[in-house]
């Protein structure tokens, strides 16, 4: 049985940050942003055509700075966010906006178009998001932003090196209004590198990394519920829940290991997984299959794991007892024997790595799910390659079968 081949796309910059379009759940789309420090930055809108294997491009003109990291909207398809670092006058921000996708009648492109920058439209500006600070400056940096995952409230987090930062958004007025802030300062020079929103217990908890450290934050109180000391020995660059089991966190950081948590005990982790060489830059569970988990990293590859163990289908799907009778009076009537019918079952599907990606050449910091289509996922590194992958036929079927 032959795998699907990977789709790659080239982009003319370097790059860092890649996100799905959460929003949309009929087509695979995935957003792109560069980070180039000499020339006006871009977002690539990728719709990726599957029974094809075509890529279709949309390119806008990002006129803010260089792209840090990019998220969509859970509510409306055309909206996202950008974290750039933004010069001026001798001066480096890192400050976040809202944007939204253009109402056009231009149709995406296929690769191999005209890419020179005048030749893109602007995206539109819904607004800045601003987090305010004590220090001189008057506003803090912000790293990475949150939308809520419910897909039913227009609230977002920002996280920044210091502080949470939760606002209101009016689509309405094109503004962001600023409900709550919370200083998460850890220890000594300690400073919040990601969060992710957890979208369990009614939406109402979120994780930030901060050093080596893993912390989990009640928003109703803006107080901390519990606090992994030590999570990983260097740095955690990355967390993500488990979609379908409530108390289920990964995380991931500089010393090469993917670490698995049960929220409600943890004096040690549920499994570590080791099977990158170097920094190991995001991880992401499947969010229709949580055994599928997705990791990349400063190795240059991407790999795809099992981890059916701490998953919400640990044995897969059960098969009725009238169906199984059913199957044995199928097999005698055509002379088939007890070691026959050993031989097609199922064995038990077990944890492991299911298949290594390595079409990068450079550090692949950022890999995603589509959220239209369970089998589909993009990875990007930082010479500015997407590449769009399956999960390998085989696997797929185990899990449908």
């Amino acid at each position: 049985m032959e795998d699907e081949a990977p789709v790659i796309y080239g982009l003319e910059f370097q790059a860092r940050s890649l996100c799905a379009q959460e929003a949309e759940t009929e087509s695979i789309r995935f957003l792109v942003g560069t980070q180039s420090l000499r020339s006006e930055n871009q977002v690539h809108f990728i719709d990726f055509d599957d029974e094809n294997s075509i890529i279709k491009k949309t390119i806008f003109r990002h006129r803010d700075g260089e792209i840090w990291n990019m998220s969509a909207s859970t509510f409306d398809s055309s909206l996202f966010s950008t974290c750039f670092n933004k010069t001026s006058d001798s001066k480096s921000e890192m400050r976040a906006a809202v944007w939204q996708i253009p109402n056009s009648d231009m149709e995406p492109s296929s690769p191999g178009g005209d890419d020179s920058s005048s030749a893109h439209p602007h995206l539109n500006l819904m607004c800045y998001l601003e987090a305010p600070s004590e220090e001189s400056s008057g506003r803090a940096d912000v790293r990475s932003v949150l939308w809520h995952p419910a897909g039913d409230s227009q609230a977002l987090i920002g996280i920044c090196e210091d502080k949470l930062v939760c606002w209101d958004l009016n689509t309405a007025s094109s503004s962001a209004k600023v409900t709550s802030s919370k200083n998460v300062e850890g220890r000594g020079h300690s400073k919040t590198i990601s969060g992710r929103w957890n979208p369990h217990h009614n939406c109402q908890q979120i994780a930030t990394a901060v050093d080596t450290a893993v912390k989990g934050w009640d928003l109703r109180t803006m107080s901390p519920v519990y606090q992994i000391e030590s999570a990983h020995s260097q740095l955690v660059r990355d967390l993500d829940f488990n979609p379908n089991k409530q108390y289920y966190l990964a995380t991931c950081g500089d010393d090469c290991r993917i670490k698995f948590w049960d929220t409600r005990n943890l004096a040690q982790p549920l499994k570590i997984i080791s099977e990158h060489s170097h920094w190991v830059w995001s991880v992401r569970f499947n969010r229709f299959h949580d055994q599928l988990v997705l990791t990349s990293s400063s190795d240059s590859r991407v790999v795809l794991n099992s981890v059916v163990s701490l998953s919400s289908e640990p044995y897969g799907h059960l098969v009725d007892n009238d169906d199984d009778e059913e199957a044995n009076s199928d097999n005698e009537r055509e002379g088939g024997d007890e070691d026959s019918l050993k031989e097609e079952s199922q064995e038990p599907p077990k944890d492991g790595v299911i298949a290594t990606y390595e079409e990068h050449e450079d550090s692949v910091y950022a890999a995603d799910w589509s959220s239209a289509d369970p089998w589909t996922f993009a990875s990007l590194s930082y010479d500015g390659r997407l590449v769009i992958n399956h999960v390998p036929r085989s696997e797929k079927y185990k899990i449908l079968l």
